[in-house]
C-alpha cells in the first residue's frame, strides 16, 4: 500500500489500489506510425518504463499493452484533414503496410536502446476493425450517435461529465458552436467511423453497416484496451497532450458503452520535453532524434540518465548543455561503482530510501539523489548488491555484465517452457513473471517450440 501515484482524473496524488488484487492491467497510447518518433516522444515512454519496473518492483503482476496507430489519425485532432498514414504513403510512393512497417521497427529499436521494458502485446489498430465496429453499433443502440455527410460521430451533448478529465468548461465551449464545425451538432463531438470520399482511393478502407470508411482515432484505443483488459482497468498512460481530447473522447465513448464509472482508475500522463526555441514536432520540423543524439557522440543511457533527472510530470528543457552534464554525471557514476569491491550485502538504509522516493509517484530525481549518496558514503556496506536493485528501476545499466544469465533464472524459463508445452498457460505466465520481476524477459520465435531469454534490465 506504500505505492502512490498521481491520477490526473482526480488531480491528487493517490495510493494505488488495483481492481484486482496484485494483478494490474495497463494500457498506453502508442506511436502513430507514419514517420520517426522524435527525443521528446521517447520520453513518454522512459516514463511508462519507470512505472512499469516500480509495478515490477513492488511485486504486482502485469498485463501491458501498447497500440500502434497504423489508421484513422488525421492531421486535425478536429477529425478533418488527411490521414497521417495516407498520406505518408504517398509522399514515399509506398503502401501502407510498408510506410506503418518500417517506422515502428525504427520506434522499437529506440525503445531497445533506452532498455524499455516491452509491452506484453503490441495491439494495431488496423488488426481490430471488427471490435471498432462492434463499439460503434453498441453506442448507436443507446443513441449516442449520429450520422452526418462525412462518418458517424459521438453526440458529447448527452454526457453531464464530458470532459472531466480535462476539465473542460462543456458550456463554454458549446458557445458558437456552429462555427467551423460543418454538420457536428455540437463542437466538441467527435468522428466513431469517418466515410471513404471516393471508394478505392485510400490504401486503407472497409465495408461498415454505415458505410465504406475507416474508424476514428479515439475508437480504436477503447475497443482494443477494452477487449485485453475488460470494461474496467487499471492504469492508461500518455502524454500530457492527450488529455485534452483523445483521452477525453475515450472516457466519454466507453464509459457510454460499457456504463462503468471510472472506465480507467488512474490516468497518468508525462510531460512535455522542449526545445528552448519551443515545442518539438513533427509538423513544425523541429524535431531531434535518438539517432541525432547519437550521431554527436551522447548514448541512449545518457539521454534515459536526463529524463530520470527531472521528474515525469514537468516540462523538461532540452539542450545539449543539459545533455553534457547528464553524459559526465552518468559516466563518473559508472567510473565510481566499477571501483567498488564485490558483495552480496543489501544496504537497507539506502535501499528504504530510494523505496520510498520512486513509491512516491516515480520521484526519480530523489532516487537518483539517493544512489549519489551511497555511493559517495565511505562507511555503507553492501553498496553493490543495493545498486543492482535501484538498476531494476533505472534501467541505466550501472553494473558491468558478463551476459551470462544466472542458473536460477534458466531454470524457471526451462519450467515454464515445460508448462507451456503442457499448455498449462496459467503456470507458465506464473513462471513468466518470476522471470520478469527478477530483470529478464522471455520472447518467443515463431516455428520455435521453446522461448528466449533476455536481460530487461
Amino acid at each position: 500500500m506504500s505505492l502512490k501515484l498521481y491520477n490526473t482524473l482526480t488531480r491528487k496524488k493517490e495510493i494505488f489500489r488495483p481492481i484486482k488484487k496484485n494483478s494490474v492491467g495497463i494500457y498506453g497510447c502508442g506511436p502513430t506510425v507514419y514517420w520517426h518518433q522524435h527525443i521528446g516522444n521517447l520520453r513518454r515512454y522512459i516514463f511508462e518504463d519507470i512505472l512499469i519496473r516500480t509495478l515490477l518492483f513492488n511485486n504486482y503482476k502485469i498485463k501491458h499493452l501498447i497500440n500502434v496507430t497504423d489508421v484513422g489519425h488525421l492531421t486535425s485532432d478536429a477529425d478533418f484533414g488527411e490521414d497521417k498514414i495516407e498520406k505518408a504513403a504517398k509522399k514515399e510512393g509506398k503502401k501502407a503496410k510498408e510506410i506503418t512497417k518500417y517506422y515502428f521497427d525504427s520506434f522499437k529499436e529506440d525503445l531497445e536502446k533506452l532498455n524499455f521494458t516491452m509491452p506484453d502485446k503490441w495491439v494495431w489498430a488496423t488488426e481490430h476493425i471488427q471490435e471498432q465496429i462492434n463499439l460503434i453499433k453498441n453506442l448507436e443502440k443507446k443513441s449516442f450517435t449520429y450520422k452526418t455527410k462525412d462518418g458517424i460521430y459521438f453526440d458529447t451533448s448527452k454526457l453531464k461529465d464530458y470532459g472531466k478529465l480535462a476539465n473542460l468548461n462543456f458550456e463554454g465551449l458549446q458557445e458558437g458552436k456552429r462555427i467551423g464545425i460543418k454538420e457536428k451538432k455540437n463542437k466538441t463531438d467527435f468522428a466513431l467511423w469517418k466515410f471513404s470520399e471516393k471508394k478505392g482511393v485510400r490504401q486503407q478502407e472497409w465495408n461498415s453497416p454505415w458505410g465504406v470508411g475507416f474508424p476514428g482515432w479515439h475508437i480504436e484505443c477503447s475497443a482494443m484496451a477494452t477487449k485485453y483488459l475488460g470494461k474496467q482497468f487499471d492504469i492508461h498512460t500518455g502524454g500530457i497532450d492527450h488529455i485534452q481530447i483523445h483521452h477525453t473522447d475515450e472516457i466519454a465513448q466507453s464509459e457510454s458503452a460499457f456504463e462503468k464509472k471510472p472506465w480507467v482508475k488512474y490516468w497518468m500522463h508525462s510531460g512535455h520535453l522542449r526545445l528552448k526555441e519551443g515545442k518539438m514536432s513533427k509538423s513544425s520540423g523541429k524535431i531531434l532524434r535518438l539517432k541525432d543524439l547519437e550521431n554527436k557522440g551522447y548514448s541512449s543511457l545518457v539521454f534515459r540518465y536526463l529524463v530520470l533527472s527531472t521528474h515525469y510530470k514537468k516540462p523538461l528543457i532540452f539542450s545539449f548543455e543539459n545533455l553534457n552534464s547528464a553524459k559526465n554525471s552518468l559516466q563518473s557514476l559508472k567510473n565510481i561503482i566499477s571501483e567498488l569491491k564485490e558483495d552480496k550485502e543489501i544496504n537497507k538504509k539506502y535501499l528504504k530510501e530510494f523505496e520510498k522516493a520512486v513509491d512516491n509517484d516515480l520521484n526519480t530525481p530523489k532516487a537518483l539523489q539517493v544512489l549519489w549518496k551511497l555511493v559517495r558514503d565511505e562507511k555503507a556496506k553492501g553498496k553493490l548488491g543495493t545498486i543492482k536493485k535501484m538498476d531494476k528501476i533505472f534501467g541505466l545499466d550501472l553494473l558491468k555484465k558478463d551476459g551470462k544469465i544466472p542458473k536460477e533464472i534458466l531454470e524457471l524459463k526451462k519450467q515454464m517452457d515445460e508448462e507451456r508445452m503442457k499448455k498449462n498457460y496459467k503456470k507458465s505466465d506464473k513462471l513468466r513473471e518470476e522471470i520478469k520481476i527478477e530483470g529478464f524477459q522471455t520472447y518467443t520465435t515463431p516455428g520455435v517450440p521453446e522461448s528466449g531469454l533476455k536481460p530487461i534490465y
